[in-house]
């Protein structure tokens, strides 16, 4: 195994081996399409792969003949990882237990060699700033790429330490990830209270459509300086996640000096492809790019009544049938306005913030502590690897 040793100021910061060295195979997918089916053998596809997770809540099927030709090549198994080549590319994900699948397209299987390096704390040095920059630099052209073919991927370099430290580092990783996992769950868990307290209020059959949505809402046409945002507070549909599950922080800001200004109480919702059904609840202001609608309560005692409204499937159900185009549908947003909803009382309203807006708030302390998490991480994970750090001094 041939070792790079990195240097500064005459210190050793960092020994480096190539990925292929440290995998016994490194297989990319096959290059075609499978037979899409309702059921039958799990295929992942790019979408599933999320921040260093595979998410399985929303999986394609194939035929057993296509998945008998797609693991020719190598079976995916359980602690095995699956890194993305593009759309996007470096993503990664491990192959959890009892999980029989294949691979989709644009994605590599790669198997480590546990004599040599343990596979959680490969999965934790593939998502290191160290490693993700030379993913997303063209080796020797100085120039970004965005496909990550399979001899530049074998040729990264990943930090590497004893065995043991290695086995420490992805345990106080892991650690983290578990707190924000946690953290996610009770969001999960406290969006659909919310929900079902909404359905209990003012969706049961002995409710009738009373209004429609522009009765208690618009869209927000102020402005905010893009120079007055951060990555934490700004919205598209590139950072906001599928299946209401919030949003992350963005890569970067729009080039352009301002955009949509949303204000605390606002909902969010990305108008491109709706059937991904990405929702965001404004905790504070904040800006979104065009592609993004920004619905704001004609009245403050609205926001979670609107919450609520948009939150149910019945409304991403009515902004798919009406939305145009094919490859990348948009919702109309004058259709939109004529959702048919309960138009409430206002003592039925303070009935229901009491109980529902402290658990919107909830759900935003929750997401700024894995903010924290996720950042205490990060800073972590280089140092670590590094040996800037030593493991064993961390206690959390």
């Amino acid at each position: 195994m041939e070792e790079t040793i990195f240097k500064a100021k005459g210190r050793t910061v960092m020994k480096t081996v190539s990925l292929i060295e440290l995998c016994y195979s490194v297989t990319d997918c096959p290059h075609s399409t499978p037979k899409w089916t309702n059921a039958g053998k799990i295929v992942i596809r790019n979408q599933n792969i999320r921040n260093g997770r595979l998410d399985t809540s929303s999986v394609s099927y194939t035929t057993q003949e296509d998945y008998d030709k797609r693991i020719k090549r190598a079976l995916p198994n359980v602690g095995d990882i699956i890194i993305t080549r593009e759309a996007p590319m470096g993503e990664v994900c491990m192959i959890p237990d009892n999980l029989e699948c294949c691979l989709g397209q644009r994605m590599v299987l790669l198997k480590p060699n546990k004599d040599l390096v343990d596979n959680n704390y490969l999965l934790y040095a593939l998502q290191s700033p160290y490693v993700q920059n030379q993913i997303s630099w063209s080796e020797g052209t100085g120039t970004t790429v965005s496909n990550l073919r399979i001899p530049h991927l074998k040729k990264l370099q990943i930090p590497i330490i004893e065995l043991i430290k290695q086995r420490k580092i992805a345990k106080l990783l892991a650690n983290l990830d578990k707190k924000i996992a946690v953290n996610n769950e009770i969001n999960d868990n406290l969006a659909n209270q919310i929900q079902a307290i909404y359905c209990n209020s003012y969706d049961s059959i002995a409710y009738k459509p009373s209004g429609i949505l522009a009765d208690i809402c618009h869209y927000s046409t102020d402005k905010v300086p893009v120079s007055d945002l951060s990555v934490s507070t700004y919205y598209s549909t590139e950072n906001m996640q599928p299946n209401k599950l919030g949003a992350v922080d963005a890569t970067s800001l729009p080039s352009m000096s301002q955009t949509t200004k949303c204000h605390k109480g606002d909902v969010l919702i990305s108008n491109i492809r709706p059937y991904f059904k990405k929702i965001v609840y404004a905790t504070n202001e904040c800006g979104c790019s065009t592609d993004v609608l920004c619905f704001s309560p004609k009245e403050n005692i609205l926001s979670a009544f609107l919450f609520g409204t948009l939150y149910l499937d019945r409304f991403f159900d009515y902004m798919v049938a009406g939305s145009k185009g094919t490859k990348m549908p948009r919702g109309d947003k004058q259709q939109i306005m004529n959702y048919p909803i309960v138009i409430p009382s206002k003592e039925s309203l303070t009935i229901y913030n009491e109980t529902v807006l402290p658990m919107l708030e909830q759900i935003a302390c929750n997401r700024a502590e894995n903010k924290r998490l996720t950042d205490l991480r990060d800073t972590l994970m280089p140092k670590l690897m590094s040996g800037e750090i030593d493991v064993s001094a961390i206690q959390l």
